[in-house]
């Protein structure tokens, strides 16, 4: 096993050794050879991706991890769609980030340059199988990919589309490699192999980044769960109020960005919980609150101390009556992820002190959770959205798949 990924990894390095130094032009034409082959492999697609849906529903798969898996005409011409994005966006490669002459005429240039070979581990989300590629490539890196057994059919059918499109266009196909095997040994040998592999990027479920963050040996970002919060302060519009924590919750409940705690400011809880209740209600969502919460809305049920600070990825929310922004600051602090906060208010100080004193990946202001995503903040598509602080936060755009380098141009310096 351990032999098989370092000679993945091993042509891995040296195929991004050959895209690092290539012209935007020559990586844009397989962005653009692959969303084609994407449209025209709707149908191949979906039909693997049905056997894979077959196989998960047999094993009593849940309707979160369902709808990650599920691949439809839709969502394969979406992904093609976010390739023609990568495709347009400029290119980070050879970026000048910043320009100086030293007092002694030195000049000390920084540009970024690729990172080198990447290794993505996922489960479910067969649309990481491009998505990763797609941005990868684009910023000159090569990407072995593993993801979970539960779409191993739908993977293999998206990389064969991928790999024909670097054969259209004369780039290496190993800059895109798949491990299909469902050894979980594989991942440990992937994050092992110190030689090959520059950066890890776990993204799935809790026990999968705990097990590649506790094998590995090369850096890893760690892309956690979403225990994302919308904090309701007194006096806010509740017309607004409405339809953010709705779209938060109901939208779409099993990612990571969408809401699994509401919070409400005790000050002005009675006009504002019972009508949000009643609307997530009709949306079919199951509400376990805290006593001040339920004295409020009787019919929702007792919250346990493990539903707090708890991913559901399913229509549940955790709601919690607190003692206004200090209250609501010290929950977040105490039980969040660090993925998204967000605060529904008329207080501009309140929004503030809300933006200083949270510390997560994003923070928003009167909008959905569901906004931190990398193609609502306009990076075209995303690899996951990082949760750590090294070396990337938030949504894993292009720019957070490069790194720099300095370049020093003298005439005949010496360094006294």
């Amino acid at each position: 096993m351990d032999s098989e990924v370092r000679n993945v990894t091993r042509r891995a390095r040296a195929a991004a050794r050959e895209l690092g130094p290539l012209p935007t032009a020559r990586k844009n034409a397989a962005l653009a050879a692959l969303a084609t082959g994407l449209r025209a492999s709707v149908r191949t697609i979906v039909e693997a991706n049905a056997r894979d849906m077959q196989e998960a529903e047999a094993r009593g798969t849940t309707g979160a991890m369902l709808d990650r898996l599920r691949l439809d005409e839709g969502r394969v011409l979406a992904m093609a769609a976010a390739v023609d994005e990568i495709r347009s966006l400029p290119d980070p490669v050879g970026e000048v980030v910043s320009r100086s002459t030293r007092p002694n005429g030195l000049s000390v240039t920084r540009v970024r340059v690729p990172l080198g070979v990447i290794a993505m581990i996922y489960e479910a989300r067969p649309n990481v199988t491009v998505e990763a590629s797609a941005l990868t490539l684009k910023a000159g890196n090569a990407v072995v990919l593993r993801g979970g057994s539960e779409a191993l059919a739908s993977n293999v059918a998206l990389s064969e589309v991928v790999r024909a499109a670097l054969r259209e266009a004369s780039l290496p196909e190993d800059a895109v490699q798949l491990l299909a095997s469902k050894d979980r040994d594989v991942v440990r040998a992937l994050v092992q192999e110190t030689e090959f592999v520059d950066l890890a990027i776990p993204r799935g479920g809790e026990s999968l980044i705990r097990f590649v963050t506790e094998h590995a040996r090369v850096p890893v970002v760690q892309h956690y769960k979403g225990v994302c919060h919308i904090y309701l302060d007194a006096g806010c519009n509740l017309d607004r109020a409405i339809p953010i924590v709705l779209n938060g919750k109901l939208q779409r409940p099993g990612v990571c960005n969408a809401l699994e705690c509401l919070l409400v400011d005790a000050a002005d809880a009675a006009r504002l919980l019972p009508p949000i209740a009643a609307k997530l209600a009709e949306g079919g969502c199951e509400l376990r609150g805290c006593v001040r919460a339920r004295t409020l809305v009787p019919s929702m049920k007792e919250a346990l101390p493990g539903d707090y600070g708890r991913e559901f990825l399913d229509r549940i929310l955790a709601v919690r009556v607190v003692d206004g922004l200090p209250g609501a600051l010290a929950h977040i602090q105490e039980y969040g992820s660090g993925h998204t906060e967000a605060i529904l208010t008329e207080d501009p100080e309140h929004a503030d002190r809300f933006r200083r004193e949270v510390d997560a990946a994003c923070v928003v202001v009167n909008a959905s959770t569901r906004f931190h995503d990398g193609g609502e903040l306009g990076l075209g598509a995303e690899i996951g959205i990082a949760t750590s602080r090294l070396h990337w936060r938030g949504p894993m755009g292009l720019e957070a798949l490069t790194t720099m380098k300095w370049l020093v141009d003298g005439e005949g310096h010496v360094r006294g």
